[in-house]
């Protein structure tokens, strides 16, 4: 595993290793980074000079030798991906912040992964509901939350009902409610909450109190769907 252009072993902890190590492997590669975003810890940013892109690495595991690489446009994170590869770490970094779309980001350093959701973001903004559920969604792909398969499949069978595809969805502790509000989601709550993990079921509350447990995420968001206000309108 090639951990940069003439690098040995580092432990990337240690405050400023990681962006050291990134400068000289851009500059032997002949490629242009900006100036790191922040002097402190052992994470290393990068942003462009207006477009609101921005890199974020950060080591994986000490001295394991594996960079986790994250990829946000005008804020949310489009792009995901590991490698032990400085110089790929730099070639996405270079790419991302240069103005090059997702595609050729991960052609340009194959580790960069994003989901279909994010290449239509990239061409026409969603809107803040949907952009919120694919987010939402797709972590599941990414650690930690790919650990929590209970927890995407409350979302998933949520974002099946249209009804509350109209919602903005709200996460608290894996727990998942809805709001009619888009802007200030916490005063503008509407009908029960999900919990995934409730004594080993599925969760339907109000208000503190449990409504019923069930086995499938599915019977969960039903009993939900059934006692949402009649008439009830998308998010605004």
């Amino acid at each position: 595993m090639n951990t940069g252009v003439g690098h040995g072993k580092v432990d990337w902890n240690e405050d400023g290793a990681l962006r050291a190590a990134l400068g000289r492997t851009a500059e032997e590669l002949g490629l242009a980074l900006p100036e790191p975003d922040g002097t402190s810890g052992s994470l290393a940013e990068y942003v462009d000079a207006g477009g609101g892109r921005r890199v974020t690495v950060y080591p994986w595991g000490g001295r394991r030798q594996v960079f986790e690489v994250g990829f946000r446009l005008k804020g949310p994170r489009l792009a995901f991906g590991k490698t032990g590869d400085l110089a790929e770490v730099v070639r996405a970094t270079a790419a991302w912040t240069g103005g090059a779309g997702l595609a050729e980001t991960r052609a340009r350093a194959p580790f960069v992964r994003f989901r279909p959701w994010a290449l239509a973001h990239e061409q026409e903004p969603l809107g803040k509901v949907e952009l919120t559920w694919s987010l939402k969604l797709d972590r599941i792909h990414m650690p930690p939350f790919d650990r929590h398969p209970r927890a995407h499949a409350v979302l998933a069978a949520a974002y099946a009902q249209p009804v509350l595809r109209r919602l903005m969805p709200v996460n608290s502790h894996y727990n998942l409610w809805f709001s009619t509000s888009v802007e200030e989601p916490g005063k503008a709550r509407v009908g029960h909450v999900l919990l995934p993990y409730d004594e080993g079921r599925y969760g339907v509350w109000n208000r503190g109190e449990p409504i019923a447990r069930t086995e499938t995420a599915e019977e969960a968001v039903a009993l939900v769907v059934a006692a949402l206000p009649e008439g009830l309108g998308p998010a605004s």
